[in-house]
């Protein structure tokens, strides 16, 4: 899911977008596409978690979807500058700036799989694994207390996240290697599994995030632009959608073993949300278009390039959280409604306007109007029958007493005596 799966997500959405841009160069087209390619990890485990998806989504897809999105989210830099390079040393050369594919994919592999990818993964490691025994030898020796032990892995994350920013290397990735290797033995999930201070704080995070993206989202350049109008967007995002990861997990769905079947493989093909991994790499990109050291003409390509990331990645992230966000609570509308109309129409024909026994009631109108009335002196007469014992039945069956059912035994049952 990693490797062929990101390779084949961004090559099918540089494709769709090249077709649905007008006029868009294809390197400009691939680098749209780099920034749209990873998992959104936030999106994702707002979706996959909650009391509706642990009783309807298997641990196992769950652990997959959210695993894929965190790997997947580190490792959109070489797709995004595979095509920025290319436009840097191919497009735009002169004497004053020389460039070649050559040049442009030495830089591609040692600036960002070397240093970039690799330097992450390496970092992320060896943090994770010190972070781990330190805090199981705190632990062990009753060094810290239950407050610190909590907030430990917000704290090695945000260490993390401020010396990859120092040292220019890729801190998600090395975040997420290190969360890896720092639960590998499953001791701090076990011990904070009761607790609720982190879902909160992830909580309070996601909503603070989405709060950003509705202000600072261009709404306004979806209408106007000179990209590409509303009339081609809209089906962009649609057929970005449906074709960007569904295709491939329906193919390879065989050979994932977490995935049974393909009500499962439609959920996991799903479930490939776009988020705020694009907008991260959207401004990434925005600011090596702003460093970015070419003459006049190819700066003038490089911010028509700009414009159409805004524009695209922008209305293309709004799309899938719309979408993606609403598909939890309309799955549970689907998955309830039909049981709810079902019980309801099965109560509806339960329900009777007046059940009362004809048998009951006329014995005692018969009884009230002295009619049917014993004259054989000889005959065992009947026992009186208080008014206030009947019974009548209104509406849906009543569960009647012992004495209630006796009662109702005697009434019936006295016509047969007299005869």
């Amino acid at each position: 899911m990693l490797g062929p799966g990101m390779t084949v997500m961004w090559l099918c959405s540089s494709l769709i977008i090249w077709g649905m841009v007008p006029s868009l160069d294809f390197l400009h087209a691939i680098a749209i596409g780099a920034c749209i390619t990873p998992t959104d990890p936030v999106l994702s485990n707002t979706i996959v978690k909650g009391r509706f998806a642990d009783k309807n989504v298997p641990k196992d897809l769950q652990r997959i979807i959210i695993a894929e999105s965190g790997a997947n989210d580190g490792l959109g830099y070489p797709f995004l500058f595979f095509a920025l390079y290319l436009l840097e040393y191919t497009r735009h050369t002169d004497a004053a700036h020389p460039g070649s594919v050559r040049k442009a994919m030495e830089y591609w592999f040692v600036e960002i799989w070397a240093y970039t990818i690799l330097l992450s993964i390496a970092y992320g490691i060896a943090v994770g694994w010190i972070a781990k025994e330190s805090l199981h030898w705190a632990e062990k020796r009753k060094y810290v207390d239950r407050e610190n032990f909590l907030v430990f892995a917000i704290t090695l994350a945000l260490f993390i996240t401020g010396t990859c920013g120092m040292i220019g290397s890729d801190d998600i990735l090395a975040c997420f290697v290190a969360g890896v290797v720092f639960t590998i033995d499953d001791w701090f999930r076990l011990e904070t599994l009761d607790d609720s201070l982190q879902p909160t704080i992830d909580m309070l995070l996601n909503l603070s995030i989405f709060m950003w993206f509705g202000a600072v989202c261009p709404w306004s350049s979806f209408l106007h632009n000179d990209v590409i109008p509303l009339y081609r967007l809209v089906p962009l995002g649609i057929l970005v959608l449906l074709i960007r990861r569904l295709p491939f997990v329906l193919a390879v769905h065989r050979f994932i073993p977490e995935i049974e079947g393909l009500g499962q493989a439609l959920f996991v093909g799903w479930m490939g949300p776009i988020g705020v991994s694009a907008v991260l790499y959207l401004y990434i990109g925005l600011e090596f278009i702003k460093t970015v050291d070419v003459g006049p003409d190819a700066k003038a390509d490089f911010i028509k390039l700009g414009e159409s990331m805004k524009v695209v990645i922008w209305f293309l992230a709004i799309c899938s959280i719309v979408v993606h966000g609403l598909s939890v609570p309309l799955g549970k509308l689907g998955f309830y409604l039909p049981r709810t109309i079902s019980n309801a129409l099965d109560s509806t024909k339960d329900d009777e306007p007046f059940a009362i026994q004809g048998q009951a009631i006329t014995s005692v109108l018969n009884l009230g109007s002295g009619q049917g009335a014993q004259t054989d002196a000889s005959a065992t007469p009947r026992t009186p029958v208080s008014p206030t014992s009947h019974v009548f039945r209104i509406g849906r069956p009543t569960i009647s007493t012992p004495n209630q059912s006796h009662t109702e035994d005697s009434i019936t049952a006295a016509p047969r005596r007299s005869a």
